[in-house]
């Protein structure tokens, strides 16, 4: 029987900083309020005239070159995003014609900050079916271009990044990708959503006047129910797989809040020093933020480490996964 394992993961973020002092000149805020609450010390914006895709692009290809594969050869790239470039046509389509990816077929999937891990999931799927033996996963979000930046509340939070993983088939049983859980709550909607812009509220000059096409968080809604499913997700996941906080190696959950970290892997009674964190210089990159991490971290990362990965984004959309590491 086939499974899937990550065999290439590389990053990409912009060289522009927006630090906590720099943020302050913009928009009523400092660097101890926004430490103390979320834990995040600076950001990444891509300022050039691009989209999401020229992460993306730039993330391909220096995993195509890290692991010396033919962009020929892949033959799949899911991209996942809430910041497509456009309406239509897909970003993933974009990216693979920038990376050179002549041969693979691409789309887009949206799963808000779940996104990341919903995609492994999929790619992984292709490649246990055996319809498919080089998968792409791409991560690709510019947080920026849906942020108001005289919001002091959620201004502080977002950055804006992309990662790629490569996946492949691997008969080796007990590694890769061996279990996931996910949920939707449609109730969520009204706590985390960009009101204009859909076909439910089409762009006009009146949803621009109202500032309907910027971010809106309900942020203590969001914090409370991101703690809990994080929490119960990820235990599901340790129960099934007849595991513990002890005998996992890494929690790597979604960087949306230090806060929000640490009461998880509290609940979970995983500690510190098993989880990674890198949200202080990336801040909140949506569905980028787990494999940005991970390719932070992966000098660390020993085969056959236990990680369990969890995300929470809007919909609400959650889940955790299960990966045991073979690079």
């Amino acid at each position: 029987m086939l499974n899937a394992k990550i065999t290439g993961i590389a990053s990409y973020i912009p060289d522009d900083i927006l630090d906590n002092e720099m943020l302050s000149k913009m928009v009523d805020t400092n660097d101890e309020w926004i430490t103390t609450r979320v834990g995040i010390k600076e950001r990444r914006i891509l300022k050039k005239d691009a989209g999401s895709s020229y992460m993306g692009i730039e993330a391909v290809k220096k995993m195509l070159a890290e692991t010396h594969t033919d962009p020929a050869e892949v033959e799949l790239l899911i991209c996942a995003t809430s910041n497509p470039d456009y309406r239509f046509p897909s970003t993933g389509s974009i990216i693979c014609e920038g990376a050179g990816l002549k041969n693979a077929y691409a789309y887009d999937i949206q799963a808000a900050c779940a996104g990341f891990i919903v995609a492994l999931e999929d790619a992984a799927a292709y490649i246990k079916s055996g319809l498919r033996k080089k998968v792409l996963v791409v991560a690709a979000e510019k947080m920026s271009s849906m942020i108001n930046y005289n919001d002091r509340a959620t201004c502080p939070l977002f950055g804006d990044g992309a990662a790629c993983v490569m996946v492949e088939p691997t008969e080796e049983s007990g590694v890769g990708v061996l279990d996931a859980v996910f949920h939707v709550d449609g109730r969520g909607l009204e706590h985390l959503v960009m009101w204009g812009g859909g076909s439910a509220k089409p762009t006009t000059q009146e949803t621009i006047n109202q500032g309907l096409h910027y971010l809106f968080q309900d942020g203590k809604n969001v914090y409370k129910n991101a703690v809990t499913d994080m929490y119960t997700a990820s235990v599901d996941i340790l129960k099934r797989n007849n595991l513990t906080a002890d005998t996992i190696d890494w929690l790597v959950p979604h960087q949306a809040n230090l806060r929000i970290i640490e009461a998880v892997s509290s609940r979970a009674g995983i500690p510190s020093e098993k989880v990674l964190v890198n949200i202080q210089h990336t801040g909140n990159t949506s569905a980028a933020s787990i494999p940005i991490c991970l390719d932070e971290y992966k000098n660390q990362l020993k085969k056959g480490d236990k990680i369990l990965l969890t995300a929470f984004g809007a919909g609400f959309t959650w889940g955790s996964m299960l990966l045991v590491w073979d690079m």
